[in-house]
């Protein structure tokens, strides 16, 4: 490849060089002489730039190489060139030669081994390029090549007598020769077995002896040799290949096609339904598509074999790889520094936005003595978004740590969360729903906003990261005892009573929240103001008062709740088998969505919205239950996980005590102790509504909702406790467990249902919470944050997050299977327990018998003497019948 130079300065010494070079040029007339360099004079050597060779597709060894030097270049292109850049131009020096040049195109070409001094060289007349293009052929060179093909006659070659060299005696040597005389054998046989029939017949191999041969495996040594070191010797050889094609032109033809179609008259329709021709030929086919009907029912013709064939056998792009890979992670020295994370969730709507509940990193002891240093440092909400990973885009402040809190499924601008306090509290963050969309950056971002902003006058407030406080908050008198450590919305399609009873949802809004708290309750809250029955008089001087526009910079959206906001009614969980409650941690309830219509539900005489379609809580209120239907498909129970480790299945429905008249908690109906440690996860599957995944101490369980055996899926005491689990979005049979050690456990039930199939570290502390996110079909996220207040940001591998071939339908079926294991083993215990009770009933009834009294001493004397009598005579009688015995012993014996 030519030598690179500065384009400078070698455009500037080819410049130079080439004025010269034309100057003594134009002195010369003589076409085809060579000047004292050796170079001819219609021939000039050049140095084209990288630039100009891309401009002119003459790039060396690539456009043109050293077997195909040659490239012609428009003459109009090369003025073009020269008159865009006119000296700079690589062509300036010859400027005058190309505008003279009589032909459209110049000959430029390649001097790879610089014969004339340059890369390139440029061909100036006519005469040079036919003498470049063909070289004539020296005269010498032809009467050598016409002497080679004189002196080369074919002539038929004749035999010549054989010369001995010794090769025989060799020849003779090798041969075989015989030393010995050979060996005679006969075979004789008698005459008479000559044609006789011959008489198979079959016999035991293993009691001929030496009827047969065992020939019994072993290990041959000389096919064990492990093998230590091998040289191998690897030889590439190019494959080359030469192929031309030859394409036949046709003559092109105008084509038409008809796009309206041509009907038949009412008359002719009316003669071909009538017609003897019609009727024979759908009596004809009918069967026929009756079957192709049959077959179209029982087997989807459209479903595609093959990709179902090889759909988990493709492996291409890594996708055998299932590691969780690190995509981001968020703390801040400033808001996280000595703090945990409690529990965070994705924002519904916006892509890429994660909000994480921080809490102190404190014991009870500790927190009681620094209660006064906590009042000056307020609980947060922090929300993080990718496109700025250092910074958070919004700050929410809380009454208190917060370990629990979702955003509204039919507003996710309204968020409430529960308190350790045991409040619950309410934001409206839709006046910061536009900066969470909008990405913000560092410098450019700033930059482009200050644009139109005079020097010194810029807000310093625009890059700083807002803090909203609360809209509402519960009195801290009505709210829960104990810190809160659940929280979920009621769905949008019902409502319940203040005696738990589901009602039609009119609004078609999330307007009831659930929350939980080791305090042996379960609440109902409804953000709704309670109707209005009679105003007091504080309420009217409240109204005659003039309210601030906005207290603090908070909305007024729940103004109307702020701290006289009451619990709609209270669920106590009493013990089943013995006095006092159960402290619940964590519940959930079963999703009834598909038995309700989608919009059967008329929402015309509802105005609760504004001009601008955000709606107005304030004007909201409570409903009689007088005036709403009853829902009956909708289901009240609740699965519950406990403080120590129980789950109970319970229902929210108040009961009626038939003396007093008031309203009381029924009973849990069933409580299972399969956790030997707090439970932290009750989640139910995404796939299956009645499949529930519950993690507590050192062990997980998988349930069935309505199966009362027990759970389907309870895996033994592992090494670490379990602090968190969750279902994956993608993969029925798969879920994440998070580890008190900071490990990440990925189960999958298909693979394996004992042991997880990867376990991963993550942090150097445990695991708080784990929150999955589909961010794309290519693309799923899985939230995981550790004690030490860093949310990481995991990437799931596409094993894990690409469903196998009909995995739900298989996962599905393994549930059934372990369904019926379970009543399988119902009936044996049941029938074992039956088994026992009917043999303690047979030996309590052997025992209850009558006693057999003692025989005397002369009863048992006489029975002696008599076996003895009767043995006597059986002797007798054997030895007479044996011949045993003689006439005098006969007698002797008669005596």
């Amino acid at each position: 490849m030519a030598p690179k130079k500065s384009k400078g300065s070698a455009s500037r010494a080819s410049s130079k060089a080439s004025v010269k070079s034309k100057d003594k040029r134009n002195d010369r007339s003589s076409v085809g002489s060579v000047d004292d360099s050796g170079v001819p004079n219609d021939i000039f050597p050049m140095v084209i730039t990288a630039a100009t060779q891309e401009l002119f597709e003459c790039r060396a060894d690539e456009d043109v190489t050293k077997d195909n030097p040659f490239k012609f270049l428009k003459k109009e292109d090369i003025k073009q060139d020269m008159k865009k850049r006119a000296a700079v131009s690589d062509f300036h020096p010859v400027k005058q030669v190309v505008l003279n040049y009589p032909a459209d195109e110049l000959l430029l070409v390649f001097d790879r081994d610089f014969t004339y001094g340059q890369s390139f060289y440029l061909v100036l007349t006519e005469e040079a390029k036919e003498r470049v293009l063909n070289p004539p052929v020296s005269v010498d060179e032809q009467a050598l090549e016409d002497e080679l093909l004189d002196s080369f006659i074919c002539k038929t070659p004749e035999p010549k007598p054989w010369v001995s060299l010794g090769s025989e005696q060799e020849i003779e040597e090798e041969s075989v020769v015989d030393t010995r005389s050979r060996l005679k054998y006969k075979i004789s046989r008698v005459r008479r077995e000559f044609g006789a029939p011959v008489v198979f017949s079959d016999r035991n191999a293993s009691e001929t002896p030496h009827g047969h041969m065992e020939c019994m495996p072993y290990q041959d040594k000389n096919f064990s040799i492990q093998m230590l070191e091998r040289s191998t010797g690897i030889q590439a050889v190019p494959s080359l290949k030469s192929s031309s094609t030859q394409t036949a032109w046709k003559y092109p033809r105008n084509m038409y096609t008809q796009y309206e179609p041509r009907e038949f008259t009412a008359e002719e329709k009316e003669n071909c339904m009538n017609s003897e021709n019609l009727k024979n030929f759908v009596n004809l086919v009918a069967s026929r598509f009756e079957i192709a009907l049959q077959q179209n029912e029982i087997m989807d013709v459209f479903f595609d074999d093959w990709r179902a064939l090889t759909e988990e056998d493709v492996i291409f792009g890594g996708k055998t790889d299932t590691h969780l890979k690190e995509y981001q992670s968020f703390t801040d020295l400033k808001f996280s520094k000595e703090k945990t994370v409690s529990y965070m969730n994705w924002h519904p709507t916006i892509s890429g936005v994660i909000a994480v509940a921080l809490t102190e990193r404190l014991s009870f002891e500790e927190r009681i003595n620094d209660s006064t240093k906590l009042l000056l440092n307020p609980s947060l909400i922090l929300f993080w978004n990718f496109s700025d990973p250092l910074n958070p885009q919004l700050v929410l402040e809380c009454p208190d740590d917060v370990h629990s809190f979702q955003f509204c499924p039919s507003d996710p601008d309204i968020i409430v969360g529960g308190c350790m306090n045991g409040q619950v509290a309410l934001w409206d963050i839709s006046a910061y729903a536009e900066r969470l969309q909008t990405a913000r950056t560092g410098g450019a971002g700033s930059a482009s906003a200050n644009t139109n902003t005079l020097p010194g006058f810029e807000d310093k407030q625009a890059n700083e990261t807002p803090v909203m406080r609360y809209c509402a908050v519960s009195g801290i008198e009505n709210s829960h005892k104990a810190p809160i450590t659940d929280v979920q919305w009621l769905p949008d399609y019902f409502e319940v009573s203040r005696t738990g009873i589901p009602l039609e949802n009119k609004n078609l809004m999330c307007v009831q929240i659930l929350t939980c708290a080791p305090d042996c309750c379960v609440m109902f809250w409804d953000i709704r103001a309670p109707r209005a029955a009679t105003q007091s008089v504080t309420d009217k001087k409240q109204k005659e008062e003039i309210p601030l526009e906005n207290p603090h910079g908070v909305p007024n959206t729940f103004k109307h709740l702020d701290l006289s906001w009451k619990p709609l009614f209270r669920v106590n969980l009493p013990k089943i088998d013995s006095s006092g409650d159960y402290s619940p941690l964590k519940f959930s309830m079963m999703d009834s969505s598909e038995n309700q219509p989608g919009g059967g539900i008329d929402k015309s005489n509802q105005n609760v919205g504004n001009s601008e379609g955000k709606v107005e809580y304030e004007r909201l209120r409570v409903p009689s239950a007088k005036q709403l239907k009853v829902l009956e498909d909708i289901s009240t129970k609740l699965y519950i996980g406990m403080e120590d480790g129980e789950l109970i299945y319970t229902d929210w429905k108040m009961e009626k005590d038939n003396d007093s008249g008031r309203l009381f908690s029924a009973k849990p109906s069933r409580c299972f102790i399969v956790h030997d440690g707090p439970v932290n996860t009750v989640l139910r599957s995404p796939f299956f509504k009645d499949i529930i995944l519950t993690v507590g101490g050192w062990t997980l369980a998988i349930w069935k909702e309505g199966v009362m055996q027990g759970p389907l899926i309870q895996v033994s005491c592992a090494a670490k406790r379990g602090t968190v689990g969750h279902w994956s979005l993608s993969r029925p049979g798969v879920f994440f467990i998070g580890k008190e050690d900071g490990n990440i456990e990925v189960w999958d039930l298909l693979e394996k249902t004992h042991e997880p199939i990867q376990t991963q570290n993550i942090s150097t502390t445990r695991i708080t919470s784990i929150k999955p996110w589909i961010v794309s079909s290519k693309q799923h996220l899985l939230a995981v944050s550790d004690h030490f207040g860093t949310v990481h940001i995991l990437e799931i591998p596409w094993a894990l997050r690409s469903p196998q071939s009909k995995e739900k339908l298989n996962v599905g079926r393994y549930f059934e299977r372990e369904v019926e294991r379970l009543i399988y083993i119902e009936k044996q215990l049941e029938m074992r327990a039956k088994e026992k009770r009917e043999m303690d009933a047979e030996e309590l009834r052997k025992k209850m018998e009558s006693v057999v009294p003692e025989m005397l001493v002369e009863q048992i004397e006489e029975k002696a003497q008599k076996e003895y009598q009767d043995y006597l005579a059986l002797e007798k009688v054997i030895l007479k019948d044996m011949g045993l015995l003689s006439e005098e012993d006969k007698s002797s014996a008669e005596i």
